[in-house]
């Protein structure tokens, strides 16, 4: 009787074993987790700072600061940047000023700050015959490698003209519909004399554009301060910035030779160029007003004559 207890429990605990060895647990699978290099990025409150910017691919110093309204001289004093031509992808720029409110853009007029630095004066570059390989796109600004490298190249201080070859038009002020404060006391002058053969659309033409002889002044359309004179933009020729607020530029291209330099403080009807036909096609003025970096409509600015 003994034996057969004995063999029973013996059975049991076999079967046990044997169903235990048979079955297998449902079990979490294992997950070997790394934080995100983009969840890392979106974590840092830098990112949701209009007061910064990351760097992306093909961006230029200059490309930034002129789509933020900014000096690109502002945005390496801002950054200690040791050299202008070399910033990183995912890079974190500042690009509104560190004592400014960093929640939003500026608006207001602002005086213009003393330049350290003054390039030498301004270029006469001769008629182009073909696209230079080493111009490149304005991409709203590869303006900050360009004066890195010691401001634009090839061109030769124009002399003051003998006499201006057409009279400016007379000055009237004329408030865009809608304006960030401080630009609405900004007056504004057409920049050339001639018959408008190209309007703003945009996508297609991000300014209007003047015919008129070559030589023909080109004045400044608002008070302000010279932030690139040169001819290193592809497509531009000869091309004048003037920064008149913290949120307008203007910009004057194609020009066969310029009267002023960067850093130089302009008055509204200043001629600040010559009409040429420098990277373009005939003799004409392409002229731009841009808010917050971005091309606006100069009908919006300008009076209407």
């Amino acid at each position: 009787m003994i034996k057969k207890s004995n063999i029973l429990i013996c059975s049991v605990t076999l079967a046990a074993l044997l169903s235990g060895c048979g079955t297998t647990g449902v079990q979490a699978p294992v997950v070997e987790r790394h934080p995100s290099s983009s969840s890392a990025a979106a974590s840092d409150p830098r990112d949701r700072d209009p007061a910064y910017y990351t760097v992306k691919r093909g961006d230029t110093l200059l490309r930034i600061a002129l789509e933020h309204g900014q000096n690109y001289r502002d945005l390496v004093a801002w950054n200690d940047l040791s050299n202008p031509n070399d910033i990183k992808v995912d890079q974190v720029l500042r690009v509104l000023p560190p004592t400014g409110d960093a929640g939003g853009a500026q608006t207001s007029a602002i005086v213009m700050p003393p330049v350290t630095e003054v390039k030498p004066a301004a270029p006469v570059v001769p008629k182009k015959t073909g696209p230079r390989g080493e111009k490149r796109a304005y991409s709203d600004a590869t303006l900050a490698e360009l004066r890195a490298d010691g401001g634009s190249s090839d061109a030769k201080p124009a002399p003051a003209p003998a006499a201006a070859v057409a009279a400016a038009p007379a000055a009237a002020a004329a408030a865009p519909a809608a304006s960030a404060p401080g630009d609405d006391k900004i007056s504004w002058m057409w920049p050339s004399e001639g018959k408008v053969i190209g309007t703003f659309d945009e996508g297609k033409n991000k300014g209007v554009d003047i015919a008129g002889k070559a030589g023909q002044q080109v004045v400044a359309a608002g008070a302000g301060k010279v932030m690139y004179a040169g001819s290193g933009i592809r497509g531009y020729g000869n091309l004048v910035i003037v920064k008149h607020s913290n949120s307008l530029l203007s910009a004057y291209a194609h020009n066969r030779s310029i009267l002023v330099k960067e850093g130089q403080n302009v008055n509204k009807g200043q001629a600040i160029a010559e009409m040429g036909d420098s990277d373009a096609d005939r003799v004409k003025l392409h002229f731009e007003i841009r808010q917050q970096g971005k091309p606006v409509d100069p009908s919006k600015f300008l009076p209407n004559r």
